[in-house]
């Protein structure tokens, strides 16, 4: 064999197939090997070395070293067609890994590719060296596809079956947004403006914070860029998706309002122990703040990642009656710990059966026993309110029983996310009372039942308005 011949067919395949030279001379030693051993009884004692800088072969066996014409009659023309099945096995494989590894290192960044075939709601995208596809999971909603035409998305996963590498694109994900901002705005791809974070709802609307290092730059309006040209070109690559961008602040009060723009906020109290924000506004800036089925408060809250429930100053009062009236009557509650829970804000039954056993126990004195007591009995009443056999909790936005978090989570969500129309409830969280359930509409309550969270008393004073670091203000 050619020194020099192997060194043309190494380089030659490292170039073209973008493979590693190593992994090309270590698949040509494998191909002898694989051809040369059945001619020695003894694999082990076998050697077989390249040298990597002027390409000579180097074949031992049992420390006898074999000339290369001796290799090539020992090879044959049926060793020579193994080797050339083992180099091309063995190559495959080192592409295989290539692209899994280049595409691995590539995820959550943005790609550009060509569709060329479009079938059952599926892309195949041809990528610049790979084949990818889109799922009908990962486009975005109303979108229309055809054949031939160039989409940008981002990498979502990689996988390596069978000795193929499948790469599975999205451009549902907000990375694509991030990515898009990074390559329309200077100043993001520069580390002059940060996006802090961002909520979307693909097709439809996307919330986007944004910072900036240095306070003479407008990071709102760099991003909009003149006439709006910039967030134009990335809400046109999104198919029309409404792009709403606001400034970034690392006061959760002004940052939850600044969220909820358009709207304009009254008062915003802050509820650590629930990870909840309760957001007063007026009431013509109830609709705007809850917005079309509920899509502005939700995006809000995810972009926050606290719950927002959205209420007017009368709605709010209304459910602190309730509550108080309703926690006093569950056995082990007094008035001041009723109280002492709407305070924090805790304003239903549900608030009741979720609250961590440390936080009642030091709000009420109360010993571990009395605490699962007073849990269970809430759980048992919102059930039954939840069933329509007793009242229901309350009519302020909060989160769902189904979905109702022990503490705060980045990515829970009120009930009012579901609400048609702020008309269909007296606040943002849809929840709605059955008729006659409300002693407060008329109907005659027996004097036993147990008040809810939404019958009203005299007065009570409002959950506790506090801080970041949960500290209370009056």
């Amino acid at each position: 064999m050619n020194p020099q011949e192997i060194l043309r067919l190494v380089d030659t395949i490292h170039r073209e197939r973008h493979v590693p030279r190593e992994v090309v001379f270590e698949s040509v030693e494998q191909a002898l090997r694989s051809a040369l051993r059945k001619h020695f009884s003894d694999e082990s004692a076998l050697s077989i070395h390249i040298d990597r800088r002027d390409g000579t072969l180097q074949v031992s066996y049992q420390d006898r070293s074999l000339s290369p014409e001796e290799v090539e009659d020992l090879v044959g023309r049926i060793g020579a067609q193994v080797a050339r099945q083992v180099i091309i096995q063995k190559i495959r494989e080192a592409e295989c890994d290539t692209l899994y590894n280049e595409y691995l290192a590539e995820r959550g960044q943005l790609v550009s590719g060509i569709i060329q075939r479009y079938d059952g709601g599926m892309a195949t995208v041809a990528l610049n060296d790979a084949e990818a596809i889109l799922p009908r999971s990962e486009q975005i909603p109303g979108e229309e596809l055809h054949v031939n035409k160039r989409i940008r998305a981002t990498v979502y996963d990689v996988q390596k079956k069978k000795g193929r590498v499948k790469i599975v694109l999205s451009r549902t994900r907000p990375e694509l947004v991030q990515r898009l901002f990074e390559q329309e705005v200077p100043e993001i791809a520069d580390g002059i403006i940060e996006i802090k974070a961002i909520a979307r709802e693909p097709g439809s609307r996307t919330k986007v914070a944004v910072a900036t290092s240095d306070p003479r730059v407008d990071c709102v309006g760099a991003c909009v860029g003149v006439r709006g040209n910039r967030i134009k070109t990335i809400g046109d690559e999104l198919n029309n998706e409404r792009i709403d961008v606001i400034p970034w602040s690392d006061d959760l009060d002004q940052l939850i309002r600044n969220a909820l723009q358009p709207a304009e906020v009254e008062d915003v109290m802050l509820c650590p122990k629930l990870g909840r924000a309760i957001v007063l506004v007026p009431d013509d800036q109830l609709s705007l703040a809850i917005g079309r089925r509920g899509q502005n408060v939700r995006l809000a809250s995810k972009l926050t990642g606290w719950d927002i429930d959205i209420m007017t100053r009368e709605e709010l009062d209304e459910a602190i009656e309730r509550a108080i009236q309703a926690f006093s009557s569950i056995e082990g509650i007094s008035d001041e710990l009723s109280e002492a829970l709407v305070g924090e804000g805790f304003l239903s039954y549900d608030d009741l059966a979720v609250i961590e056993t440390e936080d009642l126990m030091e709000l009420g004195g109360l010993s571990a026993e009395q605490v699962e007591a007073i849990r269970q009995e809430a759980e048992r009443r919102a059930e039954e309110a939840e069933q329509g056999e007793s009242v229901p909790e309350s009519s302020h936005a909060e989160t769902s029983a189904e979905s109702a978090p022990a503490s705060p989570s980045p990515e829970s969500q009120s009930a009012h996310n579901q609400q048609e129309s702020p008309a269909d409830s007296s606040s943002a969280s849809g929840s709605q009372e059955p008729e006659g359930s409300n002693p407060g509409a008329g109907e005659e309550k027996p004097t036993q039942s147990p008040p809810s969270p939404s019958e009203p008393t005299a007065s009570a004073p409002p959950p506790s308005a506090v801080s970041e670091g949960g500290t209370p203000s009056q």
